[in-house]
């Protein structure tokens, strides 16, 4: 098959999916781009790769203020300390995906969105929702020690126990100091 053709036919199939994704009820769509640069389309993201296809929000963080206010209200974490771990995270990228497979704006590992009841972690809603009650379970589990909840949202809870404290690796060490140092300034501007 031509280029030429193949471009037309591509073209049509996602007239056809934006036509359709407009319509409730329909399932969401994925795509990714294989080694060969191949685009595949899914509505079943099972490859790490996916990413959803149709992008409905911005990254402006007042789009997702509402969800994060419920969120922290719901779990009782200071919007904040939601905020700062999203700015650190995907820098409100709700389509964020990390090199070790963690999703959407709370960076979440698949173990943990499973864990949190994350059926999507593209839904910023879901993601939200489940990064911070992820929080709150951290928060809960190092007895309000903001630095080692920190720590273990980064690198695990069984690392920073194993550890007492914050592992001596850079990645976490130097998100730690980012988070708070977004936290800081979060509530110096309040």
């Amino acid at each position: 098959m031509g280029l030429k053709c193949s471009f037309i036919i591509h073209l049509l199939f996602i007239l056809v999916c934006t036509f359709l994704s407009t319509n409730k009820g329909v399932a969401a769509m994925y795509t990714f781009v294989d080694e060969r640069g191949s685009i595949h389309f899914t509505n079943v993201p099972t490859d790490p790769r996916c990413r959803p296809w149709i992008r409905s929000f911005s990254n402006d963080p007042a789009s997702f203020e509402r969800m994060i206010s419920g969120a922290a209200r719901k779990y009782k974490v200071d919007p904040l300390l939601v905020k700062a771990v999203i700015k650190a995270e995907s820098n409100y990228d709700y389509l964020a995906i990390s090199k070790r497979g963690a999703k959407g704006l709370m960076q979440l590992m698949p173990a943990t969105a499973r864990d949190m009841k994350v059926s999507d972690p593209f839904d910023p809603k879901e993601n939200i929702f489940g990064g911070t009650r992820y929080l709150k379970k951290l928060l809960g589990l190092f007895k309000g020690n903001l630095t080692h909840t920190l720590a273990a949202y980064n690198a695990g809870p069984n690392l920073v126990m194993e550890h007492g404290g914050v592992p001596d690796f850079p990645e976490t060490t130097n998100y730690v100091k980012r988070v708070l140092h977004h936290y800081n300034k979060l509530k110096k501007d309040t």
